[in-house]
């Protein structure tokens, strides 16, 4: 039984952008960037770097550290998750008014939705072979900033009773580099213009959703979630951390996340959608996302897309369903009885569109973990449809390329057991020489496809004008 003691150490303030403007472009680099104003779910911003030890799966084989691959199962990919983790934590001796801090070390990664087809046992239509289905980082300690005090810390893990002098160095050295990071604003340059094309004409997109109809009106399936991606070339020699400080500063999100995975690949990611917050007691919140409505130029425009939006019969139907399809996923795990929807429709305003959200939560069954609640989960069902396994069979067959990381799952798993996640949805794939863009929206048997298009053209346009392509 491996116990481990975690352990914080307050810092002088650093200007979140400047430390990522620093460190942010060395590989495996982990920034979980809460933007837009400061609430519960946007207070917290964490850093990591120089991960202890990386897993990866890829062409169905998993790579951990420099270790000759072995095939991937499900099994084996949890089961190494958990090997990671102390099976206790105690905490160390601390100031009184040190606060409970959301991360202390443990797994930080993403999931795509290469991943959650395996576990559904969905076949692909469609090779994803130059994309990770799982890649994360084993870090054992992070920086952390706290938005509503205007705090920062460092924390970290350690086996209980190691008497690790090399340890107190290295937290020295973090302490050092942290406080030679310049002060003041950064100074980011010019994004590249480019022009992004999309991996299927407007006529084969809206034929797309015309197909999907007709399984609705078949029977086969309630709902589907239908996307398409847009595809850039993109200068390798422009910073993957410019980059993504200047998409933060375009749509900043309560869920933005930056994931260097090695060498050659990152997530830029402004999501504003919660997929499953677990606590250390196994309460679990989700909160999806369905419907979509264009932001005002004037607080009473505003006004008036939010109360159209309540109001759509097809965006309440659509955000019904995907609330019912959470509600089982996680209650594969939760204890029986303890399943509830505490929030219901409410509208929720972000800084390009109004959405329309609603909260599931339940609590973990005894002997249940995050990674139980991830196998049961994955992918998020606000971005697949439901029943989710035919939709996903249906979104195989209907999309026009593979989704990749899109319609997975950032996550943040702690060594006390705590999971933060997010949807995969408002962010861009770097490559070393180019970017993926996705979108899209669910289907309902009241969906026109016309008005799809246009929705799914919504939400990528902030990005686009990011880059002068606003055609």
């Amino acid at each position: 039984m491996v116990t481990a003691r975690v352990w914080v150490k307050e810092l002088a303030w650093r200007e979140p952008e400047a430390v990522f403007a620093a460190w942010g472009d060395a590989p495996w680099c982990a920034f979980l960037d809460s933007g837009g104003p400061v609430e519960g779910r946007s207070r917290w911003q964490i850093f990591c770097r120089t991960p202890r030890q990386s897993l990866v799966v890829q062409d169905r084989q998993i790579f951990q550290n420099a270790e000759p691959p072995v095939p991937f199962t499900p099994d084996a990919l949890f089961a190494r998750l958990r090997q990671a983790m102390p099976s206790a934590v105690v905490r160390a001796d601390e100031p009184e008014e040190m606060p409970e801090l959301p991360f202390y070390g443990g797994w930080i990664g993403f999931a795509g939705y290469g991943l959650g087809q395996q576990l559904e046992h969905i076949s692909p239509r469609h090779s994803a072979q130059d994309e990770p289905d799982w890649a994360s980082g084993f870090y054992d300690h992070a920086f952390v900033w706290d938005r509503l005090s205007k705090r920062a810390f460092i924390t970290g893990v350690v086996s209980e009773g190691d008497q690790d002098t090399a340890g107190d160095q290295q937290v020295t050295a973090h302490v050092a580099a942290w406080e030679a990071v310049p002060e003041g604003s950064v100074d980011l340059p010019d994004v590249p213009r480019v022009q992004f094309r999309l991996d299927q004409s407007r006529a084969s997109y809206c034929e797309a959703i015309e197909r999907a109809k007709a399984y609705i009106a078949a029977g086969d399936i309630f709902q589907v979630n239908i996307t398409g991606r847009y595809f850039s070339a993109f200068p390798k020699e422009f910073s993957n951390t410019a980059l993504y400080l200047a998409l933060r500063q375009k749509a900043p999100a309560p869920f933005g996340a930056y994931l260097s995975c090695g060498a050659g690949y990152a997530l830029h990611s402004t999501s504003p959608e919660r997929f499953l917050q677990c606590d250390a007691q196994g309460v679990v919140t989700s909160r999806p996302i369905k419907g979509t409505a264009p932001r005002g130029q004037t607080p009473e425009e505003d006004d008036v897309f939010a109360a159209s939006l309540s109001a759509d019969d097809k965006e309440r139907a659509e955000n019904l369903m995907i609330v019912d399809l959470m509600r089982h996923d996680i209650g594969r795990v939760a204890r029986v009885g303890s399943m509830s929807v505490p929030e219901f429709l409410r509208v929720e305003r972000f800084a390009h569109v109004h959405h329309l959200v609603s909260e599931v939560r339940g609590e973990l069954e005894a002997g249940r973990d995050v990674f139980d609640l991830l196998r049961a989960t994955l992918p998020p069902g606000s971005v697949t449809g439901a029943p989710k396994h035919r939709a996903m069979e249906i979104i195989e067959e209907l999309e026009a390329s593979p989704r990749g990381a899109y319609c997975g799952s950032v996550l943040c798993v702690g060594v006390d057991g705590r999971l933060e996640s997010s949807v995969i949805i408002r962010t861009l794939v770097r490559r070393t020489d180019s970017l993926t863009l996705a979108a899209g929206g669910g289907i309902t048997i009241l969906s026109d496809a016309q008005k799809e298009y246009e929705e799914m053209r919504l939400k990528v346009a902030p990005f686009r004008a990011l880059f002068g392509d606003e055609a």
